[in-house]
């Protein structure tokens, strides 16, 4: 009897001790869990070297920045187009024919009526010389006595009415001349030469088509430059104060986003392009109210387009860069918060290693709009705390 009830105080002190170790356990589980809690439920980024960039974006147009739009000067049938959209052509090189029956017409006439007016002076010489001589035989007879008074002034009116004659011929000359030449410069309009080397972008005429310069130069094609281009950016109203000549600006293309192109600002244009009545150009009609409009100005920069990967029109998404700090410590601006009466300190929240948070003050330099440089406070590695994670 004995032997069974010390069996039993054992298998009680077994079950005693079972009991205290699981209690034990779970309190030191418990203080394990506890002490790691706060870091479990915290949302943190590590800082970071890297760029950071303070820019003003904007849409941009691509255009060549040399180009000539070549016109007709003269009315007329196109017989001859020598080019079509994508040749290259070089300076002098011929474009275009026009027929030329009118003016060749012109000029013949004109030749025809410059010739008769020198006949008529050549004629209008032969009397003044006879004039001449008339006149200085009456003076001989005079100074003989041998003629009247009247003789001699009629010899002499004459004379002077031949050289007046030969005057008035020298400036119908000239005239019918400067005329000439007009028609002449008419008729080699007819034939139309390249101004400038480049390549044909536009062709707004066909052959056989009739051309009307009489109120307005009708443009027959487009000759550019494509190895440089330039970028009409417009830049809203809000940023257009940030943008500076001589800026750092870049960008990208719609169909190359890798490839970036880089530039420097040329120049801002002083006032908002003019645009486009869509009533016919009514110069009375009204504008339009300040809420209902997006005011832009207009940048402009070039970039070289020596591999011929831009072309014109192309849509450009550009930066105009005001500032960019390379190899910065860099710090989530929303995890900042700013020190009264400082610019340029913040207070942030630090994850210690051991899961505990600090709060420091950091100094803070360059920045935009997502992040910070950190001059002084934290050292890259160290974790900044953004949030506490949302439990499930």
């Amino acid at each position: 009897m004995s032997d069974v009830r010390q069996g039993a105080r054992r298998r009680h002190a077994v079950v005693v001790v079972s009991a205290v170790l699981v209690f034990v356990c779970a309190a030191a589980g418990a203080s394990l869990l506890w002490g790691h809690g706060e870091a479990a439920d915290i949302e943190s980024v590590p800082v970071a070297r890297g760029v950071i960039e303070s820019s003003v974006t904007a849409l941009g147009v691509l255009q060549p920045r040399h180009y000539v739009d070549v016109g007709a000067q003269v009315s007329g049938q196109i017989l001859r187009l020598h080019v079509q959209p994508g040749d290259v052509v070089k300076r002098g090189q011929l474009l275009v024919e026009i027929d030329p029956s009118v003016q060749r017409a012109t000029v013949d006439a004109g030749r025809a009526s410059l010739a008769g007016l020198r006949a008529q002076r050549d004629e209008q010489q032969a009397r003044h010389l006879l004039a001449q001589q008339q006149h200085a035989r009456q003076r001989r007879m005079a100074a003989d006595g041998a003629t009247r008074d009247e003789d001699v002034q009629a010899a002499q009116a004459e004379l002077a009415s031949a050289a007046a004659r030969v005057r008035q011929f020298e400036a119908q000359i000239a005239q019918t001349q400067a005329t000439l030449k007009a028609d002449e410069a008419r008729l080699g309009y007819t034939r139309i030469y390249a101004p400038m080397a480049g390549t044909i972008v536009s062709v707004e005429a066909r052959e056989g088509q009739t051309l009307n310069a009489t109120y307005q130069t009708p443009n027959v094609l487009r000759i550019a430059d494509l190895s440089s281009m330039t970028v009409w950016s417009e830049v809203s109203e809000a940023d257009v104060r940030r943008i500076k000549t001589g800026m750092p600006v870049y960008f990208t293309t719609l169909g190359e986003s890798q490839r970036r192109w880089e530039g420097r600002v040329r120049q801002l244009l002083p006032a908002p392009p003019v645009p486009e009545s869509k009533s016919g150009g009514e110069s009375g009609a009204k504008p339009s109210s300040a809420a209902s409009k997006v005011v832009v100005y207009t940048a402009l920069f070039d970039v070289d387009n020596a591999d011929g990967e831009l072309m014109p029109q192309m849509t450009a998404k550009v930066a105009f860069v005001e500032y960019a700090e390379k190899d910065a410590l860099s710090v989530p601006l929303a995890a900042l918060v700013p020190v009264a009466g400082s610019r340029d300190h913040f207070t942030a929240r630090v994850l210690r290693p051991d899961g505990k948070v600090e709060e420091r003050q950091l100094h803070i330099g360059v920045r935009n709009r997502f992040s910070a440089q950190v001059l002084k406070g934290v050292q890259a590695g160290e974790r900044i705390v953004t949030a506490r994670a949302t439990k499930p």
